[in-house]
Order: structure tokens, then sequence, then C-alpha cells
């Protein structure tokens, strides 16, 4: 496979160390590494970018997590293996990838369960993170970025 282009955020000087410092702003946030990395892989399943469910697949497989956790975040609300709190970050990512498939993109009750999990910086970083990865999902899909040659 060969991507169409070379990767946009390569091409546009700043742009990749906007984007990598716009993720390191919300470190201060205090939201789990682990779960912000199960929403960028759901995100991605979502939206078919195979270079970031690849790569955030192996952050949480680096990060310690078990296989039974990481295959199956695609089907997260039919297994026991999530918190509530993963759970609610989960389904916030869906919502707010999937925001033309339903009138009310993130309906409350999907944002009241969040807000139960995460204050209010935390919902921040959630929410900044989830358009993030879907920022990158689109430059990867729409260039046809191969898995494993990022760049």
């Amino acid at each position: 496979m060969q991507a169409r282009l070379k990767n946009p955020v390569m091409l546009i000087p700043g742009a990749l160390q906007a984007l990598l410092a716009l993720d390191k702003s919300t470190e201060a946030a205090d939201v789990p590494y682990v779960t912000r990395k199960l929403v960028h892989l759901r995100a991605s399943q979502i939206n078919g970018c195979s270079v970031c469910v690849d790569m955030h697949a192996r952050e949480l497989k680096k990060a310690g997590e078990k296989d039974e956790r990481i295959f199956a975040v695609s089907a997260w609300r039919q297994t026991p293996y999530f918190t509530e709190p993963e759970r609610a970050a989960l389904a916030l990512a869906e919502a707010t990838t999937r925001l033309s498939d339903r009138a009310d993109p993130v309906p409350d009750p999907i944002w009241d369960e969040a807000a139960r999990h995460y204050d209010e910086k935390q919902l921040a970083a959630l929410v900044v993170q989830i358009a993030l990865i879907n920022a990158f999902n689109r430059l990867n899909a729409a260039t046809e970025q191969p898995v494993g040659a990022w760049g």
C-alpha cells in the first residue's frame, strides 16, 4: 500500500508540533493514560483509520493492557472489561465522533454520565482528545496512510 500523499502534518511546517502540543496540554487534567488511549482506539475504529487503530492498540498493549480489553473496545458495551468511567469516556468518544448520526449529537444522558465520573477539567481534556484523534484519523484516512509507515 502506498499513501496518496505524504502525511499532511509532515508537509505543513509546524502542523505536527501544534497537534502534539495540543495533546500534551491535556495531560495536566489527569485523565488516565489508558482511558485516553481507549478513546483514541474507539474513535479510530469508527473512522476506519488503520494507522491509529494499530498505534493505539500497541500503546495499550505496551501500557500493560490485556488482550481481552484491547480486542473488545469495539464491543465495549457487551463486555465486562471496562470500568464505569471508561464506559462513560467511550460513550462520549462515540457520540462526539459520530456527530451527524443523530439530531442531538451528544445527548444529555451521555454527557451527564461522563460528568458523573470526570470533573470539568477532565471533561475538557476528553473533548480535546476526542477532537484531536478525529483530526489525526481524518488526515490519515483521507491520504490513505499505510500502517507502519507514518511520516
